[in-house]
């Protein structure tokens, strides 16, 4: 029987991690799937507070790692298949295995949305990102595009025009469905280009396995054309890790996990932290927040329950 477990192995989770550890809480972390979270794929980290040359992402994850265990965090690699509560008590089943705890931390983030299209797994920090903030420095004067079509889209267009020198925003329909402020902002720059009525239908790598261009389709006309790009930023949306939870907690439209009060979710004892909630921020630094609060808030709720 765990006092806390934490699910998730990202800024949230490592940062729940660190505080419930340092409250004397003895928490356990099930990692799930992909150790690191989102950040495990990505290279330089410029943007985190404290590292003014930057990190790459699986290093500050590792770090992370131990300064978590350094004040008593255990790490079981398990996926959680599901999640129910018994009473007073948290039960995970892991495959042929059961945890149980008093309070839990849901962490799982969530995972980007991707074409489909083979081999973009190994593309991922080759030429295929999600995350323009992160990784739009990295391709100064050269061509880069977006896919998507809404505020996200448009707002990732934008932001990588301080970089690039020409974005083309590749949108499968041929009108936007981002705001008025958004549209006009991508519409009046120089620097962007939208390809309407177009979707992605094959990656073109070169010798060293980095993004060379893409063929595109054009979903009215069924012509086919190349386009040199250096880098595919993904913009059409995340979908949050929240699976294992059935219809067990309250979600909303997206399905991300929603807030009672506070970090608290529609059960009491159990808290979530990270992208499996937020859909708007979607940052390592706002992540790690929401694991700190969420830790402080698993804290209180196990000295108010039972002690």
């Amino acid at each position: 029987m765990e006092k806390l477990i934490i699910i998730g192995t990202g800024c949230a989770g490592y940062t729940a991690a660190i505080y419930a550890a340092r409250a004397n809480l003895n928490p356990l972390i099930l990692s799930g799937s992909q150790i690191g979270g989102q950040l495990s794929t990505t290279t330089d980290v410029e943007n985190f507070p404290g590292f003014p040359e930057g990190v790459m992402g699986p290093d500050l994850m590792d770090l992370m790692r131990k300064q978590a265990e350094r004040f008593g965090t255990r790490i079981e690699y398990e996926q959680v298949d599901s999640l129910e509560k018994i009473g007073e008590v948290f039960v995970l089943a892991c495959g042929f295995k059961s945890y149980k705890a008093s309070a839990v931390i849901v962490a799982t983030g969530a995972i980007p949305k991707h074409l489909g299209l083979p081999n973009e797994e190994d593309l991922i920090g080759k030429g295929l990102t999600s995350c323009a903030t992160c990784d739009g420095a990295f391709y100064r004067d050269v061509s880069v595009c977006v896919v998507g079509g809404g505020d996200t889209a448009c707002e990732e267009a934008s932001f990588l025009t301080r970089f690039a020198s020409k974005v083309y925003l590749i949108h499968r329909r041929n009108a936007l469905s981002a705001s008025k402020i958004m549209q006009e902002r991508v519409l009046n720059d120089e620097k962007i280009e939208i390809i309407w009525d177009a979707e992605i239908v094959e990656y073109i790598t070169d010798d060293e396995g980095l993004m060379s261009y893409v063929k595109m389709r054009n979903k009215v006309s069924k012509e086919e054309k190349d386009l040199e790009v250096k880098c595919v930023f993904m913009a059409i949306g995340h979908s949050p890790s929240t699976g294992f939870l059935g219809d067990k907690v309250d979600l909303d439209e997206q399905g991300y996990i929603l807030h009672k009060q506070g970090t608290q979710t529609s059960i009491e004892g159990l808290f979530a932290a990270g992208d499996v909630v937020d859909s708007v921020y979607c940052q390592a630094v706002t992540s790690a927040g929401q694991g700190c609060a969420a830790a402080l808030d698993a804290e209180r709720y196990l000295a108010t329950k039972f002690d």
